[in-house]
């Protein structure tokens, strides 16, 4: 990438930043760049900018031949805090095991998966990979409960007092006035919001005012409904008891059931891995949250914070209520569905982290590949603007290669109109994109694919039964018996022209020229507001006549999908 574009190009400055940052903090080592996930449900498109935004970084490390490491830290040793609404296969018995972790709760009914946490995070993992989006994954499961963290658990409690004073800081001061903040622009964003819930964890003060950092889960009922009463530095005895009525006294420097609270954890990490850069979400940020008091706790672990910009909200444009997340915010591979990996990086790619972006799954989707489709024309001409280059080049590949494409992209509008009239029909499908361009037309759909999947999936699950397209079966003969001799005069103009201009150019231009060929005016010349007043009545009466409705698929795919000959049997009746 030029120099000119990364001048352009926020990832480019964080890059920057980042590279500078760890030849100060660890000069020699890996670029550590690091997200965190909660496979606490479904992992939806707002969480993937926890993601996005670090892997975008790092690759551009890569790409300048600097060893980067992009961790994932799977947060499966979380508690499973509350049953979530509407997942399939789950029902209100899991509320027995509120409090245990992620990992020891059991998967919906019908998943293949062990765990809770499993099953969340194998579609995560398979979205992730299909987006080229390479990571280490660390569980913390693993990490809590294979002792690889004993060292920094006894550390955290030998300076308990350190970490009580910090914490005690934000205890004390009284809650701001709420500002008027930037309110998500629909539910979906809202939710997108709400993150894991591990922001507003509690720190570790027990009711009796004593500070433990260690929350242990029980090791008969194995929930966290546990309090610490006693703690030895010397022994590393500690005694708890649970709500469960259980109580008893272990040996820290043996016991690996149990994690260190949030507000702790985190930082903990930051040290552990030497983490350089990691962004978080609103969830995180406000005073007294994990991510400011961790700045501070950080120290006493030997680390600075990381660098990190807070994110701002993904929305959700028309989710169809169909979708398996129940009308909340869809997941990566729900987005996957409709729309190619490259288009779904380049929405992360193109904006700043704290600007906030829509992910359309209704009607927008189509001009959101418009832009793309545009931008990729530009990129080919070299006229695209620097940064416009930069987040295409971030889209469309990775320091490891680039991603897989549509060998050729027809216009994604195009191919949901015909995938919407034909049903699916792969051999009617490709008669109709076989004359789309009559001086080079496509000879198996395997040229516009896996585009054409996208959008047929788009058509099958996010357009209401009721707005699909459905072809008159037999010719409206009292619309036609009702037509006047002007509107005759355009049908006539119209099918008249079919042979010479059937192809999607050329019926575009017959469309749009049969208004003015009636007017008495030249095909090219120039619309004035009474023409495209008529172009649009003659529109309308053409999608009356052909599916019964004011309005339709664009009218030169439509009549490409209808057919010539079936065209005119509905045209005259």
């Amino acid at each position: 990438m030029g120099a000119t574009a990364e001048a352009a190009d926020w990832v480019s400055r964080f890059a920057d930043e980042v590279i500078a940052e760890a030849e100060r903090r660890a000069p020699g080592k890996p670029v550590v760049c690091a997200s965190g996930l909660s496979p606490s449900g479904p992992i939806h498109l707002g969480n993937l900018r926890e993601v996005m935004t670090p892997h975008l970084v790092a690759d551009e490390i890569r790409r300048r031949g600097i060893p980067c490491d992009h961790l994932i830290s799977w947060d499966d040793y979380d508690r499973f805090r509350k049953v979530p609404v509407g997942v399939e296969g789950v029902d209100e018995s899991w509320a027995e095991h509120i409090g245990k972790p992620l990992t020891s709760v059991p998967a919906p009914h019908g998943s293949p998966h062990p765990s809770w946490a499993a099953h969340f995070k194998a579609g995560m993992e398979a979205a992730l990979a299909e987006m080229g989006v390479t990571y280490r994954g660390i569980s913390q499961t693993e990490m809590y409960t294979s002792g690889a963290y004993r060292e920094q658990i006894l550390f955290a409690m030998r300076h308990r007092g350190d970490i009580d004073a910090v914490l005690a800081e934000y205890r004390t001061k009284p809650k701001p006035q709420k500002k008027q903040q930037q309110k998500p622009a629909d539910e979906a964003e809202l939710a997108a919001a709400e993150g894991s819930g591990a922001a507003d964890e509690d720190d570790g003060l027990t009711a009796g005012g004593a500070y433990y950092p260690y929350k242990p889960y029980c090791s008969v009922c194995a929930r966290d409904l546990t309090t610490v009463t006693a703690y030895d530095d010397e022994t590393t005895e500690l005694t708890y008891t649970c709500a469960c009525g259980h109580g008893e006294t272990v040996r820290l420097a043996e016991y690996d059931r149990g994690k260190l609270v949030w507000k702790v954890d985190w930082p903990m990490r930051w040290a552990y891995e030497g983490v350089v850069f990691e962004p978080s979400g609103v969830d995180h940020h406000s005073p007294g949250s994990s991510w400011n008091v961790g700045g501070k706790l950080v120290g006493i672990f030997g680390w600075e914070r990381p660098i990190g910009p807070m994110y701002a909200f993904v929305g959700i444009s028309g989710m169809a209520k169909m979708s398996s997340s129940k009308g909340g915010v869809p997941t990566p591979a729900e987005a996957l569905e409709i729309m190619e990996p490259m288009l779904l990086r380049w929405l992360y790619a193109r904006r700043r982290p704290n600007q906030s972006f829509k992910v359309a799954f209704d009607q927008e989707i189509q001009r959101t590949y418009d832009e793309w489709d545009a931008l990729v024309r530009k990129v080919g001409a070299g006229t695209a603007q620097p940064g416009d280059v930069a987040a295409y080049e971030r889209a469309a590949g990775t320091a490891a290669g680039p991603l897989p494409a549509t060998p050729r992209p027809l216009p994604y509008r195009m191919l949901a109109s015909v995938t919407d009239v034909t049903a699916g029909d792969d051999e009617q499908t490709l008669r109709i994109l076989a004359e789309v361009d009559p001086g080079r037309p496509l000879t198996s759909l395997a040229e516009v694919r896996p585009r054409l999947d996208r959008a047929e999936r788009w058509i099958t699950t996010q357009v209401p039964a009721e707005q699909r397209t459905q072809v008159r079966k037999d010719a409206d003969a009292e619309l036609l018996a009702s037509l006047g001799a002007d509107e005759r005069e355009l049908l006539r103009l119209l099918l008249d022209g079919l042979d010479g201009h059937w192809s999607l150019d050329g019926l575009t231009t017959l469309l749009y020229g049969v208004p003015k060929l009636r007017a008495g005016l030249p095909a090219d010349a120039k619309p004035t507001p009474e023409l495209k007043a008529e172009q649009r009545a003659f529109f309308a009466l053409l999608y009356r006549l052909l599916v019964g409705r004011d309005t339709g698929p664009r009218l030169p795919t439509l009549l490409l999908a209808v057919g010539q000959e079936r065209v005119r049997e509905l045209l005259e009746g």
